[in-house]
């Protein structure tokens, strides 16, 4: 089983449906999703705020490569421009860490790198990855460290840029579970 944490945002148009169409797009595979936030943007371009999240998926059929041409078809359907850097996008999907099993994949080929060489300076990335995962940990500068470390070296007002939102992302239910609830409605027995 792969299973990723990927790190989605945008500030362009209707920030929050590009967010849920990473969602709906990866479809069953999400596993979990944190709470929205609104984020200064990071890199020191002007430009409007984003919403960010955090994903929790797997898929046993995908690689670290597999993983990314899914996040980059997203981002294609979702008219991303690859401009200026750190810029203004209609949505942004990285992959910020791949396990296969226990195994942390490391990457540094093919347009891939595993795991993400800036998420531990990112609070927009750490702050709704600890709300998903509180015992989250991501190897960076040569060390493996749990997110909650991270995030407190970094500055106070990068954290304090994250801001929750109330907002949440719609995650698809299993099947079995809405056959279960309409059975309940309509008064028969879901164990029979």
């Amino acid at each position: 089983m792969t299973r990723v944490v990927l790190s989605i945002g945008s500030n362009l148009g209707d920030r929050l449906a590009r967010l849920q169409s990473v969602v709906d797009g990866l479809g069953g595979t999400v596993q979990a999703a944190s709470p929205v936030y609104e984020t200064d943007p990071w890199g020191g371009i002007d430009q409007g705020r984003f919403l960010n999240a955090v994903l929790i998926a797997d898929d046993p059929g995908l690689d670290g490569l597999g993983w990314l041409r899914r996040v980059q078809a997203l981002e294609q359907v979702a008219d991303r421009v690859r401009g200026q850097r750190w810029g203004p996008r209609t949505l942004d999907v990285d992959l910020v860490t791949c396990h296969d099993g226990e195994t942390e994949l490391v990457s540094r080929e093919n347009g891939l790198t595993l795991p993400h060489p800036l998420a531990h300076l990112r609070a927009f990335v750490l702050v709704p990855w600890l709300a998903v995962d509180p015992s989250a940990e991501l190897t960076a500068a040569g060390q493996r460290r749990p997110v909650a470390g991270w995030l407190a070296d970094l500055e106070p007002a990068d954290r304090a840029g994250v801001r929750w939102t109330g907002l949440a992302l719609s995650l698809p239910r299993p099947p079995h579970t809405a056959s279960i609830r309409h059975r309940e409605a309509n008064g028969t027995d879901p164990q029979a």
